[in-house]
């Protein structure tokens, strides 16, 4: 098994205030890893306490797969000195580039125990090598 290396994007400058915008932080909320299993590129993302044929989508378009995700959690407290109600809700996605030569029809995705799982088969490509004739002038 081999870790996918990606690029961070750093926002520069640091915007300190853009946390308070943040509801929950999306990204915190569908996080993902990404690994090599043979020639298979596996993503897994943690989507516990949803439907996954109701409130996740996974699509594939222009060399990406996206995975979007609704989530609505509500909790009531109900006592002698009053009522509380806390809503947890949003719609987060995730967008994972292709391997190259991978083939859309391809993907296929499962859930279990909270855990949704993307295989990608990535072809196996010989190096090519090309010869390039030198002309005598």
């Amino acid at each position: 098994m081999a870790l996918v290396h990606r690029d961070t994007h750093v926002e520069w400058p640091p915007i300190p205030w853009r946390r308070l915008f943040d509801f929950d932080g999306d990204q915190s909320w569908l996080r993902v890893e990404e690994f090599h299993d043979g020639d298979t590129l596996v993503v897994r993302a943690e989507l516990p306490d949803i439907d996954p044929e109701k409130d996740v989508e996974i699509t594939t378009s222009d060399g990406f797969v996206q995975i979007s995700a609704h989530r609505e959690q509500k909790a009531e407290h109900k006592g002698k000195r009053g009522y509380r109600s806390e809503f947890r809700y949003g719609e987060f996605e995730r967008d994972i580039a292709l391997p190259q030569g991978a083939v859309a029809d391809d993907v296929k995705a499962t859930y279990s125990d909270g855990m949704l799982e993307v295989r990608i088969p990535c072809p196996e490509r010989a190096p090519s090598t090309t010869k390039v004739p030198i002309t005598r002038t």
